[in-house]
């Protein structure tokens, strides 16, 4: 962030090529080294190719998407993004740094949920007691960190001096963070058909406004056109990722309120 907003022409391409290489080198690492659901299996991240791909894309959407949709509906781009926000094609930073910097408040979170349960799982006498004692503490943890993201939102969109995009972002982070719980629990399937979901809702949005500028398609667009003139375009986002991550959350205090999602591999039969 700091790159592209200290250079211009070819040096601030070649510091957003370098800057996009690491976010995705990041998120890759991020996602195969993320905490395995028990002692002795896989990490879950090596599983998931589909997640990884699904999540660049969310992000990706995140600080170029809600741009690309403002100025599409109006007849544009004009060009190519330059790396600001006041292009011809709007970069969105603060979602993303916000995003970046959230990460360590998931990883501690997730790890307080995964040693919380455990103990639970312990000290309970059945396993509806069980379940009763893990949802309220799956909700606190979203909670917790829906708090941390909104925090930092304001932050980053103070110090940036651009709109927090509280909507689009806390709905995002929402997701991505369900999606960490239900992988690093053993839950994969979930995950990955929530993010390709929201990730193709995005981009069907996208297509549907170039799609209507071809002749006798005009209805194709009308729909985003409506939305977009009502809420802005920050609404696409949080629709799709908003109906992803409750889909998500429905199904994660389900599958993350059973015993087998806690027991460690050697406890298992």
């Amino acid at each position: 962030m700091a790159g592209l907003r200290l250079t211009e022409g070819r040096t601030r391409l070649l510091v957003a090529a370098a800057g996009t290489l690491a976010v995705a080198l990041a998120v890759r690492a991020l996602l195969r080294h993320s905490a395995p659901s028990a002692p002795g299996q896989p990490h879950a991240g090596a599983r998931t190719p589909g997640i990884r791909a699904w999540t660049c894309w969310l992000l990706a959407y995140a600080a170029l998407g809600d741009g690309l949709l403002g100025v599409a509906v109006h007849g544009g781009p004009d060009g190519p993004p330059d790396g600001t926000a006041s292009g011809a094609w709007p970069l969105a930073a603060a979602p993303v740094l916000a995003l970046a910097l959230a990460c360590a408040p998931a990883a501690w979170l997730t790890r307080r949920f995964t040693a919380r349960a455990r103990h639970r799982l312990t000290a309970s006498r059945g396993l509806e007691e069980f379940g009763a004692s893990v949802r309220p503490l799956l909700l606190g943890v979203l909670g917790a960190f829906l708090g941390a993201l909104a925090a930092l939102l304001a932050v980053c969109g103070a110090v940036l001096h651009e709109p927090a995009a509280h909507a689009q972002a806390l709905t995002l982070g929402a997701l991505l963070l369900l999606a960490r719980l239900l992988t690093t629990h053993g839950s994969t399937r979930a995950p990955a058909a929530a993010l390709g979901a929201a990730a193709w809702a995005e981009a069907i949005a996208q297509a549907s406004v170039f799609a209507a500028r071809l002749p006798g398609c005009d209805p194709l667009g009308v729909p985003v056109d409506a939305l977009v003139g009502t809420w802005g375009p920050g609404c696409v986002p949080a629709l799709a990722c908003g109906s992803a991550a409750l889909a998500l959350l429905a199904h994660a205090t389900r599958t993350l309120s059973r015993a087998s999602a806690h027991v460690p591999a050697e406890e298992g039969p």
